[in-house]
């Protein structure tokens, strides 16, 4: 049986800003039950020695960053890095004008934003061709019991040609997506994994594994010996935000570098700055590591208003933090969960349409903005506004740019 894991996507992931960040304002010596903070190691349940983190997984991921995905050179949505090809003959369907519904967990950050101007730009094109009739969406804000019942009600209508599906949550929506694979229709699931491996295919990049590793493996070759680091995460429990900083954690505390804090924000730019302000006073941070892109900029800023030294910096594809580093000049990496995710699944449906196969598990490349591509990727989305990702692979869409110009 093929297994499919937890939470494996979503760069912020869908709605972690609605939710509360566990630890104070204030760094604090010894926060009975918090997070580690400040002053103090992270407890042994923390990172690479915590739930989270699963050796063999780590190892699959890290060893797929390696490997040549199969597909064409220029068009990574359809790439796919080893993949195990399912025969969906039995599921073709003749003529067209197919009614494709997708069940989205929500659009509650910047990056599903991006994401769904892109999947939307993607199936226009289809609809254009005939391939696609009515694209029917439901959005659950969130909501795993409004995703519940939006799949049910995509279910009982009992006229969809293909469901594709986001899943807010794993386990609670895991009896959702097996009732709608028992449908009969092909349910095609991306961006987080279920419980289950009965949909025809699930589509996500690597993994947080390979996210976290990217920066932790950045700044231990970019910093001194004993230099130190602060980490700052969006939130505990959170399962690719967890299989991230385990990652880092591991690979920190194989390095010589010195970790002074695992913060907790929320993702909030105004705490981002205050609680890195508040490390500053204290001591020098040499490198700052983060679960997310979230607020980065506002890190960069606290640097800048205390007089510091710019750090060697781990952020993300957001464009608001690579126009920072180059501005800046600072050592940097953006990091990127692939937000050219959002096409593959409206392709998946066209392909199993026509009886083509489709990887089982459909892993998409997911590569870093490194130093030697910054300026490409600032020339192409020039004109793209601060909260877009740059990878979102929409270049050669009918749409582009003014789809994500004018959000």
């Amino acid at each position: 049986m093929r297994q499919f894991r937890a939470l494996l996507a979503g760069t912020a992931a869908a709605g972690l800003l609605l939710l509360t960040a566990c630890t104070t304002d204030t760094p604090t010596e010894e926060p009975p039950g918090a997070e580690p903070s400040a002053t103090q190691e992270a407890p042994a349940d923390s990172g690479a020695e915590s739930e989270w983190f699963v050796q063999a997984d780590y190892d699959r991921e890290l060893a797929q960053r390696d490997v040549e995905p199969e597909g064409p050179a220029d068009q990574p949505w359809l790439q796919a890095i080893e993949p195990e090809w399912v025969d969906t003959a039995d599921l073709a369907s003749e003529g067209g004008d197919k009614t494709l519904c997708f069940s989205n967990a929500s659009v509650s950050n910047p990056w599903r934003v991006t994401g769904w101007i892109t999947m939307q730009q993607q199936v226009e094109v289809l609809q254009e061709e005939g391939v696609i009739g009515e694209f029917r969406v439901s959005d659950a804000a969130d909501d795993d019991n409004k995703q519940i019942s939006d799949i049910q009600a995509f279910v009982e209508a009992g006229d969809c040609d293909a469901i594709v599906i986001s899943p807010s949550a794993t386990a609670t929506l895991t009896p959702a997506v097996e009732a709608a694979c028992e449908s009969g229709k092909p349910v095609i699931v991306f961006d987080r994994g279920v419980n289950t491996d009965c949909m025809v295919t699930f589509i996500h990049p690597i993994g947080g594994y390979a996210y976290g590793a990217v920066g932790a493996e950045f700044l231990a070759e970019n910093l001194d010996p004993g230099s130190t680091v602060l980490a700052l995460r969006i939130l505990p429990g959170v399962g690719v935000l967890e299989h991230r900083w385990a990652a880092a954690d591991k690979i920190f505390s194989e390095s010589d570098l010195e970790v002074v804090g695992v913060e907790f924000t929320g993702g909030d730019g105004a705490k981002i700055k205050d609680l890195v302000t508040q490390y500053l006073q204290r001591g020098e941070v040499d490198g700052i590591w983060m679960d997310a892109g979230d607020g980065a900029v506002a890190a960069v800023e606290a640097f800048e208003d205390a007089g510091q030294p710019y750090p060697v910096f781990v952020g993300e594809d957001e464009m608001s933090f690579l126009r920072k580093w180059d501005e800046t000049g600072m050592t940097a990496i953006g990091n990127v969960y692939s937000n050219f995710q959002w096409r593959t699944p409206i392709l998946a449906a066209q392909k199993i349409w026509a009886g083509e196969e489709v990887p089982s598990e459909w892993v998409l490349p997911q590569e870093p903005v490194t130093s030697a591509d910054l300026a490409g990727f600032l020339d192409a989305n020039a004109d793209m506004p601060s909260l877009h990702y740059a990878k979102f692979g929409g270049e050669d869409l009918p749409g582009y740019p003014e789809a994500w110009t004018d959000r």
